[in-house]
């Protein structure tokens, strides 16, 4: 097992995943050009096939391919990008043939999420997470997001997964500081916390979390892996600067439903076309003036 021989800090950005207009194919020129521009404004990885992604509604074969070029591409372009590929399924055994695919393909890590719709308790989470983690040859970042799985890990349970040799961190996205202060201080150092959470990436980092797992950083790379990078340097002033600035923007992105509201701010900044796949929809049209104006007022903060 690889375990603990990843370190990851810094941004990684939950990539989306581009379609066609019409929303019925994978845009995989888009997609090339969304991992080269990310690579070139400097975030440390990429995660591909994540809730940003849309990764419900891409087919199997999709989702391998999405993750396959995605190593492909960066790889080629940075051989050190850290790719965290989105694993996850509410059916276990599904995770750990995703899982093992994308180790094949190259997968530095992969992201397995809460099981969805079938509401484990914990101890039904513990045995999820355990057999994945027995099953894959990278290692796992464990996903907490109940606002979009109906469960919830506790502390509890993220301490025992945390002592599996496999499973290196989580992406926390309950918007809970205080649960993620106590995660931090009940687990080794070897264990990462990052961020889920845009508007929370500067408070995380803290109470010592080491990064963030981005939506925002679709479209603003550079300047949302500044805050990481500056608050690791130990230049906390000017991290909190830029984050204050990218805050308004981190708001923006979730006035409906993620991915909506990035869809609609990447095909703005001509990265991919405005498509999302049902029951997804595009950005509601009062809506894409605010997204509008926030980018608007950040990059006029930047000129």
């Amino acid at each position: 097992m690889a375990g603990a021989q990843l370190n990851l800090r810094g941004t990684y950005t939950a990539l989306i995943t581009p379609f066609t207009a019409d929303g019925e194919k994978v845009d995989w020129a888009a997609l090339k050009k969304l991992v080269e521009f990310q690579i070139d404004e400097g975030v440390e990885g990429l995660v591909p096939c994540g809730t940003t992604g849309e990764s419900p509604t891409l087919s199997h074969e999709e989702h391998a391919e999405v993750i396959a070029k995605v190593i492909e591409w960066a790889k080629a372009k940075k051989p050190s990008t850290v790719i965290i590929a989105g694993t996850g399924s509410n059916s276990t055994a599904e995770a750990v043939a995703l899982t093992r695919h994308a180790a094949a393909a190259g997968a530095d890590a992969v992201l397995s999420v809460n099981p969805y719709y079938n509401k484990p308790v914990q101890a039904g989470l513990v045995a999820h997470f355990e057999r994945i983690a027995d099953a894959s040859t990278v290692p796992v970042v464990l996903y907490n997001i109940p606002g979009r799985s109906a469960v919830g890990m506790t502390l509890d349970t993220v301490v025992q997964l945390s002592k599996h040799k496999n499973i290196i961190g989580i992406k926390e996205a309950t918007g809970d500081l205080g649960f993620m202060a106590q995660i931090i201080q009940a687990t080794d150092a070897g264990f990462t916390l990052l961020s889920g959470d845009d508007n929370l990436i500067l408070p995380v980092l803290s109470v010592g979390g080491k990064g963030v797992i981005s939506v925002i950083s679709n479209v603003y790379p550079r300047e949302t892996g500044a805050i990481t990078r500056q608050y690791e340097a130990g230049n906390a002033h000017e991290a909190h600067e830029k984050f204050m600035r990218l805050l308004p923007l981190c708001k923006a992105m979730f006035l409906e439903t993620n991915p909506i509201p990035v869809k609609f701010a990447a095909s703005r900044k001509g990265l991919c076309q405005n498509s999302l796949r049902l029951p997804m929809t595009q950005l509601s049209h009062h809506l894409q003036a605010v997204v509008a104006g926030a980018m608007d007022v950040f990059e006029g903060s930047h000129s």
